[in-house]
């Protein structure tokens, strides 16, 4: 069941109390939100990394990595993040 709420001035949105029952979020706690397909999605980051699986839907290949083998992809991903960024410095 969903809820309605709506957006201030400022970009801030109430929870409803429901849903901050339902997913154990408190003041202060932190999100991770995103767009998908057209809507907002919104993760406490109150839940560990195990309870996201499979939030994006099933693999582009259909085989599903482990940890060990995810970790190269990660460290790839975050050497290229590291790189783009000392661009950015150059260019200012």
């Amino acid at each position: 069941m969903g809820f309605q709420t709506t957006i201030t001035s400022k970009g801030q949105m109430t929870v409803p109390k429901n849903i901050r029952d339902q997913l154990d979020i408190k003041p202060g706690d932190k999100c991770y939100v995103w767009v998908r397909n057209r809507e907002m999605v919104v993760v406490p980051r109150n839940q560990s990394f195990n309870d996201l699986a499979g939030l994006l839907g099933a693999p582009p290949n259909g085989r599903k990595l482990t940890i060990n083998e995810m970790n190269p992809a990660i460290g790839y991903a975050l050497s290229d993040a590291y790189k783009e960024s000392l661009r950015d410095e150059d260019d200012e």
